[in-house]
């Protein structure tokens, strides 16, 4: 498989603070890959540190297989587009002087891919209208338009749906969607909105304290992801008892509720129980969320 970033055992240290803890992670060619992870856990400094806005401690990383320390890295981090915590946007200029702006920084020649880029985000009939009167998800998307500007096949986004609404959020998403299947970008996303990062990710990298504790695809998630059935009855004993005579795995999740993890003939169930006295008011399929396998991934709470 081939990588568009590679980094082995990176540490980032502040003073008597570790942000990066011997960091190992790789981002498949072509994927969308979710990072997730706690607030502090060091989402931020890796991407400041493959970006170029911060130093590593120690470690190394590639880039398209240009080392870090090498000089080919500055070309291979022209590849590479980025919104890094929040877009870099002039609230007093319009969507077109902001891409024209941002073409002069990075010493590019203007030309009229600044039309088509704003369209490709659903900005091109913006006008003279200031950045200050746009939407938070209008926002982001110039941001991302800007980070487009030097036809990167590489975007990294921190928290691109942060704050947004629901409809901002979809627009977001379909937008990744057609950047990562229509253009070929691969895709790296920060996020703690879990259940919207599960519509968009093809691969995942778990991040805690500075580490990464898990990467896989989404297909091997899905596998890992536990499903079951979630049985509510008149008496929680009689259904618990039973579990337990046919060596079921489940949990008790509520006062007459269980979560039935082993394979079980729906039909065998409630027949059993109701020999038994147990009547079974409700009983449906449930799939742990990806939120649920963070959680039980690094214990504790997924908020950040």
């Amino acid at each position: 498989m081939e990588y568009v970033i590679k980094t082995k055992d990176l540490i980032k240290r502040y003073r008597k603070f570790t942000a990066l803890d011997g960091l190992t992670m790789n981002v498949p060619k072509g994927s969308i890959y979710g990072f997730v992870g706690r607030n502090g856990a060091g989402k931020t400094t890796l991407i400041r540190i493959i970006t170029g806005l911060q130093l590593q401690t120690s470690g190394d990383y590639e880039l398209y297989g240009a080392r870090s320390d090498s000089k080919e890295i500055y070309k291979a981090r022209s590849r590479m587009g980025a919104i890094v915590e929040t877009p870099s946007i002039h609230l007093d200029c319009t969507a077109q002087d902001n891409m024209r702006s941002m073409y002069r920084i990075m010493g590019l020649p203007i030309d009229n891919r600044i039309g088509e880029l704003l369209e490709l985000v659903g900005l091109g009939d913006t006008g003279k209208k200031k950045a200050k009167n746009f939407s938070l998800g209008m926002k982001q998307r110039l941001g991302i338009a800007m980070a487009l500007c030097s036809s990167p096949d590489f975007l990294i986004l921190d928290e691109p749906i942060n704050g947004l609404d629901p409809q901002g959020i979809i627009e977001i998403r379909e937008l990744i969607l057609k950047l990562n299947k229509e253009n070929n970008i691969t895709v790296l996303i920060s996020s703690h909105i879990l259940d919207e990062l599960s519509r968009l990710a093809t691969h995942y990298g778990f991040i805690d304290k500075g580490r990464i504790i898990k990467e896989m695809s989404a297909q091997e998630l899905e596998a890992q992801c536990k499903k079951c059935l979630s049985v509510t009855v008149s008496d929680i004993g009689v259904l618990t008892g039973y579990l337990e005579e046919t060596g079921a795995e489940y949990k008790v999740t509520e006062a007459n509720t269980a979560e039935i993890y082993s394979e079980m003939s729906y039909s065998k169930l409630i027949t059993a129980l109701d020999k038994k006295g147990c009547e079974v008011t409700h009983i449906s399929e449930k799939e742990e969320s990806l939120e649920s396998f963070f959680i039980n991934l690094v214990g504790g709470g997924a908020n950040e």
